[in-house]
């Protein structure tokens, strides 16, 4: 009988250092390549007010899954891209199109990476529950460690990233590289129509109106999507001495050389972990190790403690602790929507954080630092539910990481380990798509709730002294959503 796979991309958007794309290779007679082309859920719509993902973010994953396309054109391979019909049915749409591809193909096995969203997790469960015999391949992609290398079970993860830190940094984590030459070739009698969809993306409507212009001495275009792109930037990065600098410079709001920008790549899958942290060996082997270049290594860990706490919370994770108002009633006041409008655009009135917001809707970046004050402002200062901010990140960041941006802004707002009443809310079975982080400097004892709320004008004087980075975006770089795209406040 013959074997027939289907590779379904998520988090994962690579055809390099893919270990499950290689046991694909082997394991089967004939393969398909999937990806679901990924948009907002209506849970994020509706706390983001935002019908869409901005145009840097739209624009880095067309761009990453074109690149995803060729790499493996070169390897035998087409990719098919599923869109979702409208946005109202995208989960019903979706599972029919693989639920389609898989009995007309006969398809005997599914390859797909391990997911710490909910709703990631969701899909392939219904794929599971409607193809009982179809043999699931599955795998941690986003993760320097596997689950059964943990040292301990996933309901017991602790509660502080100190204590995790301590458990897992001296574990010994594999950094052979994997270097795919061929794939099994598509079914011949899988329909072209399901194919090459991407050119009628609604990402690339969104591309043709992105311009390339200087905006503050930045480009739009800083980040380009894709596996190759990711390579070259990362080889970049340690064939200069930015990594022995590292821990000095990582807070400044701006500068290509101050953070190892690493997160676009990261999020998508473009680039794995494991191949940053192979990288980070080799340069220090060649340049000596020293505080800072650990600092980039504790950065992967903290990536690696919100993916399994993502994973161990589920959907918990996207509740306001045991005070879980409805999506409804979040902006229920006139002063509250307001507030949150301000603060989307970057007319709050607290300088740092408009400039940061600028920045974020004209680039899809923004600092680690202007992460944790744009969410502190919010919560604090404007007195919105964090979910608001955390919804809006992800339709905008081009490094959006579900783990990460909800696992932080939670943090921030105080409510990472609060228990939470499981309540028949119908969002809190919430559905969410898959950044840098916003977390702490120093590790804290998370055993109690604690929130984080940042004295502003003090940041700004630490970190911006001269108004450098507030006049760079002074009276620039407006929302680039229109109003048309938007739900109404």
């Amino acid at each position: 009988m013959k074997k027939i796979g289907l590779y379904l991309f998520t988090n994962d958007l690579r055809a390099d250092d893919n270990e499950l794309l290689g046991k694909a290779s082997r394991l089967v007679d004939e393969l398909i390549c999937v990806v679901i082309e990924p948009n907002l859920s209506v849970f994020s719509r509706k706390f983001a007010k935002e019908q869409q993902y901005g145009a840097e973010r739209a624009k880095f994953i067309s761009q990453s899954i074109t690149d995803l396309e060729s790499r493996l054109a070169n390897l035998g391979q087409e990719l098919i891209v599923l869109r979702s019909s409208t946005l109202t049915d995208e989960e019903m749409s979706r599972d029919f199109a693989l639920s389609e591809i898989i009995k007309s193909q006969r398809a005997t096995h599914l390859f797909v990476s391990h997911h710490c969203g909910f709703d990631e997790r969701h899909l392939v469960q219904s794929i599971q529950f409607n193809f009982p015999k179809l043999i699931l391949m599955q795998q941690h992609h986003s993760t320097l460690l596997e689950l059964e290398r943990l040292p301990f079970e996933l309901s017991k993860l602790p509660r502080s990233f100190t204590k995790f830190r301590k458990l897992v940094e001296h574990l010994p984590i594999d950094t052979q590289s994997l270097s795919i030459t061929t794939l099994p070739p598509m079914p011949k009698a899988l329909s072209h129509c399901h194919s090459k969809q991407a050119s009628n993306s609604k990402f690339d409507e969104h591309c043709l109106n992105i311009s390339n212009t200087n905006v503050n001495g930045l480009h739009n275009s800083s980040f380009i999507g894709g596996e190759q792109a990711g390579l070259a930037h990362l080889h970049d990065y340690f064939s200069h001495p930015y990594a022995h600098q590292y821990k000095q410079t990582r807070n400044a709001f701006d500068g290509k050389e101050n953070s190892t920008k690493f997160s676009p790549w990261l999020a998508l899958g473009c680039v794995s972990p494991k191949t940053i942290y192979r990288n980070l060996v080799q340069f220090e082997a060649k340049h000596g190790s020293n505080d800072s270049t650990y600092w980039i290594f504790f950065e992967l860990l903290w990536r690696e403690y919100f993916y399994w706490k993502c994973l161990s919370l589920g959907s918990s994770l996207f509740q306001n602790g045991t005070d879980n108002p409805s999506i409804d009633s979040v902006l229920a006041t006139n002063t509250t929507q307001q507030n949150f409008a301000n603060w989307k655009c970057g007319n709050t009135g607290y300088p740092i954080v408009d400039a940061c917001m600028r920045q974020l809707n004209t680039t899809g970046y923004v600092s680690n630092r202007g992460r944790q004050l744009a969410a502190s402002c919010l919560i604090y200062e404007l007195g919105v539910d964090w979910r608001n901010g955390a919804a809006y990140f992800e339709s905008q960041l081009v490094d959006y990481d579900v783990a990460s941006n909800w696992g932080n802004w939670a943090y921030i707002a105080g409510d990472l380990n609060q228990p939470v009443h499981n309540t028949q809310s119908s969002h809190n079975n919430r559905s969410i798509h898959n950044n840098q982080s916003i977390h702490k400097d120093q590790s804290i004892n998370q055993s109690q709730p604690k929130s984080r709320h940042f004295d502003l004008a003090k940041q700004t004087e630490m970190y911006d002294p001269d108004h450098v980075f507030i006049n760079q975006w002074k009276e620039t770089g407006q929302h680039t959503t229109s109003a048309s795209k938007q739900d109404k406040l």
